[in-house]
């Protein structure tokens, strides 16, 4: 099975460019599933239910969310209509939404999408690892599902990969988000779990996290908060990471980076680039 991830959308950049290429990206790479994380594709925080529904229209599978979840505060209530929208599993009881989603891929197999937030550098949460040991206890990788896939959203490399490591063999994917900067550190550990510590976002990469630089500038050197951040609205880098899986195992097979447009060197899944004229 092809499943692409694809990082954190910042503001309208971010979202243009995603949308702009998911359909060519589904025909291309013959995707079984794909993902998105969304929690700043709302002018930076947050997500609205007209993105959302873009989002799904535009070929996404699951739209996976992080600490700014609900800063759009109407996501409180459309979140419950929108079962391919996932939160993240280790908020407080009684939050609305899910944290995780079974779906039926292109290919007809299961996916399991879960979505946490750390706990190092973040405000307190349930504890990510319990709360995804539960779930993955109850919907096994090879008899329940056919892939887990797993949004560690957190600030700490540590943290995300601890979290690999603490499901390696039991899931197919532990993929970072939150940090924004696409990492080189993609791999299959020895159980067979894809991972890489941030997948970057989608968004300019000429800014501060995809914010422009003035502010974020202004208030590290005044210590003052002078305004809002704003989404940078250059041309857009996407962002994501691709995984093959065992179709007997769900386990990865192969993992690699995706970098699209924007400012960042080019990148593409060359076990899947080179499969086109094989």
């Amino acid at each position: 099975m092809r499943i692409l991830f694809l990082g954190d959308i910042v503001g309208r950049a971010g979202r243009k460019a995603v949308l702009d290429v998911l359909p060519s990206l589904r025909r291309r790479y013959k995707l079984d599933f794909l993902i998105i994380n969304a929690e700043n594709s709302a002018g930076g925080f947050g997500i609205t239910e007209t993105i959302m529904e873009e989002l799904v229209d535009a070929g996404a599978d699951a739209v996976t969310l992080g600490n700014h979840a609900f800063d759009q505060k109407d996501a409180l209530v459309f979140i419950e209509r929108q079962p391919r929208l996932i939160r993240p599993l280790n908020l407080p009881k009684g939050t609305p939404g899910r944290g995780a989603g079974l779906f039926q891929a292109r290919n007809g197999a299961e996916v399991l999408v879960i979505n946490a937030l750390g706990r190092v550098f973040m405000s307190e949460m349930d504890c990510p690892f319990r709360a995804i040991d539960n779930e993955v206890t109850a919907c096994k990788l090879g008899r329940d599902a056919d892939a887990i896939f797993v949004d560690m959203h957190a600030e700490a490399t540590s943290e995300k990969q601890s979290m690999a490591f603490f499901l390696d063999g039991r899931v197919t994917a532990v993929v970072g988000t939150h940090t924004h900067a696409p990492t080189s550190d993609e791999r299959v550990l020895p159980g067979g779990t894809a991972y890489m510590s941030d997948v970057g976002m989608c968004g300019d990469y000429h800014s501060v996290l995809g914010m422009d630089p003035s502010e974020p500038v202004s208030r590290f050197v005044t210590r003052i908060h002078r305004e809002r951040f704003e989404p940078a609205v250059g041309q857009a880098t996407v962002c994501g990471v691709a995984i093959e899986t065992d179709d007997k195992t769900g386990r990865a097979l192969k993992v690699g980076g995706l970098r699209l447009g924007g400012v960042l060197t080019s990148a593409e899944p060359q076990f899947w680039v080179e499969g086109e004229t094989s």
